[in-house]
């Protein structure tokens, strides 16, 4: 085996991942950890500073629910997230982080970020949910806030480490195994109780920039569905896995459009049938009562836009051009004003992608477009496995204390495993959090983690014979490298191993072909998950061979490993729901019809530990009172 240091770091709450929710919970339980003399330790794979989902930056905030100035109430948001993910939500999770996120909020705002305000100093909306920011320093902000507590509070952030695997003590979380990226180090962390937020999974699919462009996403590279990996090895119960998020954006820079249709009020447009949105709109009779209330849900937006693609009426634009003209329309009798208006729009359009997608600029500029005179192409993405935005694919965790809610089993966002609770896109049916909804998530779990280990936490129970059997495992793909590495003259083709990136290709190719990928419009069928499941059991045979040069590429491989784990748990959850409830995202071919009597419903996954084996289970929707 690799001989690498084994680093034992001895904790009371351990808290992995170093996106928003994971930096909420490090502020939040930091605060009451002091107070109780105990040791708060944040571990990230990146910088904390440039980590996760906002990590370049962002243009609005997209959870902002306005309960002090009367704009909206909490059961308003309760309902839109129950119309967008028609139906399917954890309302319970939703209201609790919904009544919590201004005040989220307003410390972003306390702590230096800049909120748009308009002449009479109310917050800018982008649209009712959403609040204009000067983004580009959005990340660094709130990292900053999540040291201070932590360093405060006598805790650790260890950065440039990985976490693969939990360590259990029968149905109890521990801790976790993990390595250095930058030394050959080995880390046990051993804790009494775990917040995972370690973000959602892309790359599971083929991505539509290839070649050149691999590597390009619109949700962050570097997250491999660590989240999903660390609580299904775990034992825990998990929820939606069959619904994946493809959000349109604008082509080949992945720049986004939220601002375009909100704040800017523009129209998508197919080049041969006109607005979508008004030419199919008898379309959404067929997902009554969800496709008949604004706003209307993301995927039913999706769907139309890719039925006149699938009739060959692409490729689809933004009407740039028309929106911004219309915005200034208002001027036209005044050539200043309007000139300057003109300017104005120009600049926040650029300003949009400058503040969060850069590579969506470059591109504008490398096309010669000008957004106030020519629209732009945009198109449906590659699927995304993400629990904050408008998919729900996470962990089933309990909800709050003071709700009639069905779902509560012990402490607040604890998993079915205990002492282990997940946060942002680790929790799962309580979508549309976006990043100030995380962190407020986040803050909820770091409470509830240090509430749970005043009351109930012991010294954590670790077996170091089972820690060395880990890293062996872990360290394996460096061991099959430096053995068989020499034995042909290539060394990247060779029978006794297979390298990350060829690894990577096989997965996405099964995904994309099998389970309704880019290539496959989005569409699959029992058939072809089922051929996909099988083809599975040999890409596992393959994972067990992946070798690895160096400590990059050991994070390679087992970022694959995550892949192949969220991977598999949508093929049994999309195969297990035998209906197509969100066109747009998916399409059953075998299936096309919502099917409201039988799978109004959660579905809901297991893997076992001990077995290796998968429980498939519905779980009945359970809708706040009155509301």
């Amino acid at each position: 085996m690799a001989n690498w240091e084994t680093v034992v770091v001895n904790t009371d709450l351990l808290i992995c991942g170093g996106g928003f929710a994971t930096c909420g919970a490090a502020t939040e339980a930091s605060y009451w950890a002091k107070k109780k003399g105990l040791k708060v330790t944040l571990v990230d794979k990146g910088a904390l500073d440039r980590s996760g989902a906002v990590a370049m930056g962002l243009s609005a905030i997209n959870q902002y629910v306005g309960v002090k100035d009367g704009e909206n109430t909490v059961e308003d948001y309760v309902r839109y997230v129950r119309q967008d993910l028609m139906g399917i939500s954890r309302e319970d999770l939703v209201y609790n982080i919904a009544r919590h996120v201004d005040s989220t909020v307003h410390l972003f705002e306390k702590w230096g970020l800049k909120i748009w305000k308009d002449e009479q100093g109310k917050y800018v909306h982008e649209g009712r949910w959403q609040l204009m920011i000067n983004g580009e320093s959005y990340k660094i902000i709130i990292a900053e806030a999540a040291k201070n507590a932590i360093a405060a509070a006598g805790g650790e952030i260890f950065e440039r480490v990985f976490i693969v695997e939990p360590l259990m003590d029968g149905n109890k979380c521990v801790g976790a195994v993990g390595f250095s990226t930058r030394e050959n180090q080995f880390y046990v962390f051993k804790a009494k109780a775990v917040i995972i937020g370690m973000g959602g999974a892309v790359h599971v699919f083929r991505p539509r920039s290839v070649g050149e462009g691999f590597g390009r996403s619109w949700y962050p590279p570097f997250n491999s569905g660590s989240s999903a990996y660390f609580t299904i090895k775990a034992g825990a119960e998990m929820t939606c896995q069959e619904v994946r998020f493809i959000p349109v954006r604008f082509k080949d820079g992945y720049g986004p459009v939220g601002a375009w249709f909100l704040l800017f009020k523009s129209r998508a447009i197919s080049a041969g049938g006109g607005d979508y949105m008004v030419t199919r709109k008898d379309t959404l009779q067929k997902y009554a009562p969800y496709g008949l209330v604004k706003p209307i849900p993301a995927n039913l937006r999706n769907y139309l836009g890719m039925l006149d693609t699938d009739e060959g009426l692409g490729p689809l634009y933004m009407e740039t051009d028309e929106a911004i003209k219309n915005i200034a329309e208002q001027y036209k009798d005044d050539t200043k004003a309007f000139k300057k208006k003109m300017k104005e729009l120009e600049s926040e359009a650029w300003e949009d992608f400058l503040d969060m997608t850069i590579s969506q600029a470059i591109l504008w500029a490398g096309q010669n477009v000008k957004p106030e005179e020519k629209h732009s192409e945009i198109t449906a993405c590659e699927p995304y496995f993400i629990g904050s935005h408008s998919g729900a694919s996470g962990a089933w965790v309990s909800g709050p204390e003071d709700l009639p809610t069905p779902y509560k089993w012990g402490y607040v966002n604890m998993t079915t495993v205990e002492g282990l609770f997940a946060a942002g896109d680790g929790s799962g049916a309580s979508s549309h959090k976006f990043s100030s909804g995380s962190h407020a998530e986040g803050r909820i779990a770091g409470k509830s983690a240090i509430k749970y280990i005043v009351e109930k936490g012991k010294e954590p129970n670790v077996d170091m014979a089972e820690v060395e059997k880990l890293k062996a495992k872990i360290l394996l793909p460096l061991d099959l490298w430096e053995k068989h590495s020499k034995e042909t003259t290539d060394p990247e083709i060779n029978t006794n191993y297979i390298l990350p990136r060829q690894f990577l290709h096989r997965l996405q190719k099964l995904m994309d072909e099998y389970a309704g990928g880019v290539v496959s419009a989005f569409k699959t069928s029992k058939a072809l998950l089922e051929r996909g499941l099988e083809l599975m059991v040999f890409l596992k045979e393959d994972a067990e061979k992946m070798a690895a040069r160096d400590q990059h590429e050991l994070m390679r491989v087992w970022e694959n490993n995550q892949r192949v784990m969220q991977a598999e748990a949508h093929i049994r959850s999309i195969h297990f729901r035998e209906e197509t409830r969100w066109p747009g995202y998916y399409f059953r071919a075998d299936k096309p019809n919502m099917d409201d009597a039988n799978w109004r419903c959660f579905v809901n996954c297991q893997w076992d530990r001990m077995t290796g084996e998968w429980k498939m289970m519905k779980k009945d929707i359970w809708n706040m009172p009155g509301v």
